[in-house]
């Protein structure tokens, strides 16, 4: 039997699965259910598993049992990651699973991440005679702007099969985007840095009929937010990406009031360090010389989030590859552009070769371009897709401890 064959094997099993998961989703750090279901999950395959100190993760190593042949340096590993946590969306998807928590959803499909994760677990447990290595399962809490990976970092993880990984890999599941089925990635960038910017307008409150006796923050705020949208297409290149967006922005209790302050968030996604520093500069100057022309004090604070996702060249060649053969040559593509998403799966990534691919798992017989997106509250997704994702998952372990790749 194949290892797709082992994965259609477990359908009814990780279907069970990812409903329970969806059904009750956990945000950001601290999952203790998800956990307790991952570790039970995992129980009786015969790992070495640790949770985490800081937060709810686990780690849990297969030791293979095959040789790793003359000339091998220590015992080769390979990392795999799966993500744990959902995010603060209501569900709108009427499925028999809907997430019992209130204002709380998978909508990014992380619960098939898990349920992969634990299936590619399951299948190379199986098989672990003939591994020439071992593998490192990363379950992952507080992907969703909490830098779960970094947390999972400083507690060793890359370390916990005694050896650096050879190679990491992880799948993302996409709503739409790309038909249901389909591997997609890129050599490269692949996701976006993600910054925020965080601006407080201090000025002087007063009564709205008399604005001259105060300094009003909300024009000085507006005119910052539409400032930094032309300073960015003047200062960033026309060869180079970068997106400004303010999400969010308050200010004042009643309409007849001038507030002391005025405030806006807004997420700055670039795809260069070199662009990331100078949108960081951009925006302190921008904010500064509109304040000072309204006679208001401004504070800026540019905080640096998750680094540019950058797949290796060798690797994603590698991955692609094997998804081929997995998925059918006609399913899998390399994209022509990044996305402007951002992950934090980029830490590993800067410190082991690896690749994160996207695996199509929309349910809508639709254009993918129209179908909701991940984050939506109407984000849907196909359990078709877990077996294939499962026996992509444990192929890139066996496949990856199997073999050399030549580097320049």
């Amino acid at each position: 039997m194949s290892l797709l064959d082992d994965a259609r094997a477990l359908t009814e099993e990780l279907v069970d699965l990812r409903h329970r998961l969806h059904r009750h989703p956990e945000i950001g750090l601290e999952l203790p259910l998800t956990q307790r279901t991952v570790l039970s999950e995992l129980d009786g395959l015969g790992l070495e598993i640790t949770t985490g100190r800081s937060c709810t993760s686990v780690t849990a190593v297969l030791r293979g049992g095959a040789d790793p042949g003359p000339g091998a340096v220590g015992r080769p590993a390979v990392l795999l990651r799966g993500d744990m946590d959902a995010l603060p969306v209501q569900e709108e998807v009427e499925v028999p699973f809907r997430s019992e928590v209130p204002g709380v959803m998978h909508a990014c499909g992380h619960d098939l991440h898990t349920t992969m994760l634990v299936g590619a677990a399951r299948v190379l447990a199986s098989r672990r005679e003939e591994l020439p290595g071992d593998v490192i399962f990363m379950f992952q809490p507080g992907e969703e702007g909490f830098d779960g990976a970094s947390s999972m970092i400083a507690e060793g993880v890359l370390d916990a099969a005694g050896e650096r990984p050879q190679a990491a890999y992880a799948l993302h599941v996409m709503s739409s985007l790309t038909p249901r089925g389909t591997v997609i990635s890129r050599p490269g960038p692949l996701m976006a840095a993600s910054d925020g910017l965080f601006v407080t307008v201090h000025g002087v409150g007063g009564h709205g009929s008399s604005p001259h006796t105060a300094a009003d923050p909300i024009p000085a705020a507006c005119e910052m937010v539409l400032a930094l949208q032309t300073a960015l297409g003047r200062s960033v290149s026309a060869f180079d990406s970068a997106v400004l967006t303010v999400g969010s922005l308050h200010a004042g209790t009643k309409r007849n009031v001038i507030p002391d302050t005025a405030c806006f968030d807004a997420t700055v996604r670039t795809f260069d360090p070199a662009v990331r520093d100078l949108v960081a500069r951009m925006c302190e100057r921008v904010c500064q010389g509109v304040a000072s022309a309204h006679g208001v004090r401004a504070e800026a604070r540019f905080e640096a989030e998750y680094p540019v996702t950058v797949n290796d060249p060798v690797e994603t060649a590698f991955a692609l590859g094997v998804a081929e053969e997995i998925s059918g040559r006609d399913r899998v593509m390399q994209m022509p552009d990044p996305i402007a998403g951002a992950e934090d799966f980029s830490r590993v990534l800067a410190e082991v070769p690896g690749a994160m691919l996207f695996l199509g798992a929309m349910t809508q017989d639709t254009d993918p371009e129209r179908a909701p997106t991940i984050h939506s509250p109407r984000a849907s997704f196909d359990d078709g897709v877990l077996p294939q994702g499962t026996a992509l998952l444990a192929s890139l372990a066996t496949r990856r401890l199997s073999c050399e790749l030549a580097r320049d």
